[in-house]
């Protein structure tokens, strides 16, 4: 259970402005957040994304998994958490017949997903995945099951371990230190449960997950 970042080649966000973010939040706010509706993606950046548009920045990093995981065409890759559908796009687009599917709790992302990953994108939840055990070459979560609580957050791991034998790749929310922890707080909606990466680290071994991982810190 190696930690790797496949995502080097994400180009890096500009400067987050985590006091606004900070000063805008409210129990109101989360709420609406956590419903990963038009708010969430495409509303005023105080609920979300401020704006979730393909750009093609997932191209190198779905260039670098299919190389991490010997993809070839034929293959299957599930993204979990996969909202809008561009690294799907993006896997179809670097690995021509590549098998590549996402799963995403949100209708909304689903119903304006990319063209190219129509009638590719399920509905549903990491908890539940709707898939036969050992189904995908690899699974790819990115920044998905922190919001759930613990519990459930191991259960969404030992099911990304199920159908995908250990071939993963899982990112979630964490920091090194109080600083880091308290801008974390400044700035997260979503998030339900995140830890230390030694806590992370004991949370994958309860789950039983054998993939790899790595932390998005908020900087």
């Amino acid at each position: 259970m190696p930690q790797i970042n496949l995502l080097e080649k994400l180009p890096r966000p500009k400067k987050r402005d985590v006091n606004a973010r900070a000063t805008a939040k409210s129990d109101e706010v989360i709420r609406i957040s956590r419903e990963y509706g038009f708010h969430y993606f495409d509303g005023p950046r105080d609920y979300g994304y401020g704006g979730y548009r393909y750009d093609g920045r997932w191209v190198p990093v779905a260039q670098d998994m299919v190389k991490h995981f010997d993809l070839k065409p034929g293959d299957r890759v599930l993204d979990v958490g996969c909202a809008k559908g561009f690294l799907v796009k993006d896997f179809m687009k670097t690995c021509p017949g590549l098998e590549a599917f996402g799963l995403d709790i949100s209708r909304y992302a689903l119903m304006n997903c990319e063209p190219e990953a129509i009638g590719r994108l399920h509905l549903g939840n990491a908890m539940d995945l709707p898939f036969p055990d050992n189904s995908f070459k690899a699974v790819i979560s990115l920044n998905t099951i922190h919001n759930l609580d613990r519990d459930k957050c191991i259960i969404a791991l030992k099911e990304i371990q199920r159908v995908s034998g250990g071939r993963a790749f899982v990112q979630v929310d964490s920091y090194r230190t109080p600083e880091e922890r308290k801008l974390f707080l400044d700035w997260v909606l979503t998030a339900h449960y995140h830890e230390y990466p030694d806590g992370w680290q004991k949370t994958f071994a309860e789950a039983g997950y054998t993939g790899d991982y790595n932390w998005t810190i908020v900087e």
